[in-house]
């Protein structure tokens, strides 16, 4: 492998990997392996605790976000500001078809990839090469892509000896994480009403905790957030995530029945805090979008939400509605990062309306929101948190309406990054206005919603005050909401955002750009061209005292994982 180093901005050094070559070898050497056979770990394996998991070793990447606070942050500094221009391509890995966003894990040495239609590998995590194999048979893969679940699998867990799987058809997996082999399937719900996981659960208190998604059709039924048992699936409870008729805040769908209540998803992975003993799930917007469409102006609880639950026994303890009633696909329903703050335990989100809300984790209180200025749909009080919709921005049925932003949102799915040092948020964004006409809906049971959504678009903009930029990487004070520094790109975001010890944050645009940056100043310190675009989450751990980067590349054909490391030995 070449590196050719190229002059940059203010004179720094830039330094651009040429991999074709190498890739393509790789490429044809994992894609000749072929086949789901399984070679059994010869190593021994210590079971995963809660402890571990609440308190990783530095070297692993256990949990989605690595921790259960949804920081996204590594305390490895091996690869740091000084050498990040040494980076050198170790291994890469191809991984299936389909739509891919995952989250490797990395424990004791050993890498567990999902990948698209619920497949998980495990690959030797300082050479690549695959250890075992796990593939699903579905009753209906063509019905299960024709409704939309897309046959992703952006994150699994690990606990005990077993690796947990969330899969497309509404099941809960566990697999020996040795050898790949099916510990026990448990089915949570009826694929056939629509019912699907799209993102994987995570460990709480000795509970398998998943939140389902599939909400969107009519059905007697809604969304809910489960606990299982780690080593039968039996669920253990279950919180609906919709007020049913009749129950605390049902009279917030108006007169709708049950039937007619829909949306609500939970398809992000939830956080936990050990010191309240809660677990933070968010929620999606009501379905149909707009209130035209679903007939009611209420609140809709507990759409576009955050329920603080008891992970013993469900309970909600407190909710907080970001936007109620909320009326153009503007949900807040990613990552909630769990940060003590000026004395205070709080929790942060932004969700698609580009708003960072801090609210008080132990009892739901409203702390403040800082509004990054691209939406122009609603105010918020500052003083109370309290949001009101400008009045010409309430959908209309067959009225034309513009607004900012698209119902892609000011960011989407792809997870922000905290670093404990500079107290930023490293959010990646891609600001957008639409225009269009909402319309009324009828309700009918079992509707196809994916066939009508209530929506005549005219098409979407990068957002005017984003310039000739489609995406950014921002670094944003928590405090005061004010970006210390972005990133630009012509292209939008194509990962999650990694922050590290070393005083690195990794970045990437969709147009195979992979970025690494200094997080104090935002410096370009690494930059290198990838074969398809990154997409997904990147992580960063250790085996035998060596950090790795390892990055998820998606493009269907392309779908891979590429890992990086220092040259073994010093600079070549």
């Amino acid at each position: 492998m070449t590196m050719q180093t190229l002059p940059g901005a203010r004179g720094q050094r830039r330094f651009v990997t040429r991999m074709g070559a190498v890739l393509a070898a790789l490429l044809c050497v994992g894609l000749c392996v072929g086949g789901t056979t399984a070679q059994a770990q010869e190593r021994d394996f210590e079971p995963v605790t809660d402890a571990m998991l609440q308190d990783p070793d530095p070297a692993d990447w256990l949990n989605w976000r690595r921790t259960l606070d949804g920081w996204g942050y590594s305390p490895l500094d091996q690869i740091d500001r000084g050498n990040v221009h040494e980076l050198q391509l170790v291994w890469g890995w191809p991984i299936g078809r389909g739509l891919s966003q995952p989250t490797p894990l990395v424990y004791d040495g050993v890498m567990y990839i999902p990948s698209p239609r619920n497949v998980v590998q495990a690959v030797d995590a300082v050479t690549g090469d695959r250890l075992w194999e796990y593939g699903r048979d579905f009753e209906a893969a063509e019905a299960l892509e024709a409704v939309g679940a897309g046959m992703r699998t952006r994150s699994i867990a690990i606990y005990g000896d077993k690796i947990y799987i969330n899969t497309s058809d509404a099941h809960m997996v566990a697999l020996d994480a040795r050898t790949g082999e099916i510990a026990w399937d448990h089915t949570v719900a009826d694929y056939r009403l629509g019912y699907r996981y799209t993102s994987g659960p995570i460990v709480v208190a000795g509970r398998i905790v998943a939140g389902m998604t599939g909400c969107q059709n009519y059905k007697n039924d809604v969304c809910f957030i489960s606990a299982h048992d780690p080593e039968t699936g039996e669920e253990v409870w279950r919180t609906s995530t919709i007020a049913r008729p009749g129950e605390p805040g049902g009279d917030t769908w108006g007169d709708l029945p049950l039937t007619f209540r829909a949306g609500a998803d939970s398809w992000i992975p939830g956080s936990y805090d050990p010191e309240t003993n809660l677990t933070f799930w968010s929620t999606s917007q009501a379905k149909p979008w707009a209130r035209v469409s679903r007939k009611t102006d209420g609140d809709a609880l507990y759409t576009n939400s955050v329920l603080a639950l008891d992970p013993a026994t469900g309970e909600l303890e407190w909710y907080f509605q970001f936007v109620p009633g909320e009326t153009h696909d503007l949900d807040d329903v990613f990552e909630s990062v769990l940060i003590d703050h000026r004395g205070r335990r709080s929790l942060f989100k932004m969700g698609k309306h580009g708003i960072l809300w801090e609210l008080d984790r132990a009892t739901g209180a409203f702390v403040a929101a800082h509004d990054l200025g691209y939406q122009d749909v609603l105010d918020v009080d500052p003083g109370t948190g309290q949001v009101t919709y400008r009045p010409e921005m309430i959908p209309v049925a067959g009225v034309e309406l513009a607004f900012c932003p698209d119902f892609g949102g000011i960011r989407n799915w792809r997870a922000s990054a905290y670093h404990p040092e500079t107290q930023l948020l490293y959010i990646p964004i891609h600001p957008t206005c639409v225009r269009g006409m909402f319309t009324e809906l009828e309700q009918v049971e079992g509707n196809d919603y994916y066939a009508n959504r209530g929506w005549l678009s005219r098409g979407s903009t990068v957002h005017p005050a984003s310039g000739e930029h489609a995406g950014h990487l921002i670094a944003m004070d928590i405090d005061t909401g004010e970006i210390r520094w972005r990133h630009s790109t012509a292209t939008r975001p194509g990962t999650a955002a990694l922050t590290t010890a070393g005083g690195l944050v990794v970045s990437a645009d969709s147009n195979r750009h992979l970025f690494i940056h200094d997080v104090d100043d935002g410096a370009l310190l690494f930059e290198t061209r990838l074969p398809a675009s990154a997409q997904g989450f990147p992580i960063t751990y250790a085996v035998d005292g060596r950090q790795y980067l390892a990055v998820p590349v998606g493009g269907d054909r392309t779908n891979a994982v590429y890992v990086f490391g220092l040259p073994e030995g010093g600079t070549p």
